[in-house]
């Protein structure tokens, strides 16, 4: 099983200067750089304090310039608000900097407030980013670029850096509702699974991508499937769940802003291409939305209890590529030393 962390940067409260936060996670990085994790997937938002990170490719620069042999990720980037051929441009040039690290990951967003922010219409948003990573993917493979769309035309723009890796970085799609992985999986483009579906809903979205993909005529050979699941560890199993509860919390809080606040339609991020919930798991939410976190989304427990329920879902739902979202800096210590040597 390969391993690897979503990094958010969290800023909880607004407790302690945001350079704090920065520097916290940049530490976490140089620790994953050391040894056994594949890569650190950075996590792109705008306007929130949930994860005050909206350029993961500035941060990336960062990373590279940090590490050594870590590969970088984006975890997403939020490829409809921009435009194509600049994020074409900055990937390509991250990966320049980083000696070819870049693991791509692009998504749709979620987030009423960054689509009104951006002038994105949230329909509109669903096939403009189809077409905006469909140009990135082109741009890097054509000598010149030359293309028909519903949003862009371009002829023969020369995008320049072409990425180091050839043809281009590994891709990977956000995916988490049914239209969304089938849309990926027809296009055979390997999807990134979300770290708010329950265990049982991850199985069943990976099969779903599998059958798709296959009926297509593509092959699941040598594919990795990005698996996000938030994290809680502590030496007790008493630590270990007050961790969760607490991440569970933080986590509701963030996302599930009031009715009134934002509308009813956006109480939770609902038939989304980005790395989140879709309705069915809104409806669950809404009963008991902390508890549903803790008894079908968290993994939690002590570092040895962490280890059997993660070999169990690598046979299970299978799970190749385990992206760990941790839900306190112990959580992330405690995985490093007792739990990740048991896994790769």
């Amino acid at each position: 099983m390969k391993v690897g962390v979503l990094q958010f940067f969290s800023w909880p409260e607004r407790r302690f200067p945001l350079g704090e936060v920065y520097e916290r996670a940049l530490q976490r990085i140089d620790v994953m750089d050391e040894g056994g994790y594949d890569a650190v997937w950075l996590a792109e938002h705008h306007f929130n304090t949930f994860s005050v990170c909206p350029s993961v490719h500035m941060m990336g620069t960062m990373v590279a310039a940090r590490t050594k042999r870590l590969r970088i990720g984006m975890g997403v980037s939020l490829a409809a608000f921009y435009h194509p051929l600049r994020l074409a441009e900055e990937v390509a040039l991250l990966d320049h900097f980083s000696g070819g690290r870049v693991n791509w990951g692009a998504g749709r967003g979620f987030d009423a407030k960054e689509f009104k922010a951006f002038g994105i219409d949230r329909e509109e948003s669903y096939p403009r980013f189809r077409e905006h990573f469909e140009i990135v993917l082109e741009a890097w493979k054509q000598e010149r670029l030359t293309y028909r769309g519903q949003f862009w035309d371009f002829e023969g723009v020369e995008v320049l850096p072409k990425p180091l890796q050839e043809p281009h970085p590994p891709v990977w799609v956000a995916a988490s509702t049914p239209g969304a992985i089938e849309w990926a999986a027809k296009q055979g483009h390997t999807i990134m699974m979300d770290p708010h579906s329950a265990h049982a809903d991850i199985a069943a979205k990976r099969k779903l991508f599998e059958n798709t993909l296959s009926g297509a005529g593509h092959s699941m050979d040598g594919r990795l499937i990005p698996m996000a699941r938030l994290m809680a560890i502590g030496e007790t199993e008493g630590e270990a769940e007050a961790i969760a509860r607490s991440g569970a919390s933080w986590t509701v809080g963030s996302y599930m802003r009031p009715k009134s606040a934002l509308g009813k339609s956006d109480t939770l991020p609902a038939n989304s291409e980005s790395m989140f919930v879709d309705e069915a798991q809104q409806k669950a939410a809404e009963q008991d939305p902390v508890q549903r976190y803790m008894d079908s989304v968290v993994v939690y427990g002590t570092p040895s209890q962490v280890v059997d329920k993660l070999k169990a879902m690598e046979q299970e739902l299978p799970m190749n590529y385990l992206l760990v979202s941790p839900l306190s800096h112990s959580t992330f210590e405690l995985f490093t030393k007792k739990v990740l040597p048991a896994l790769v």
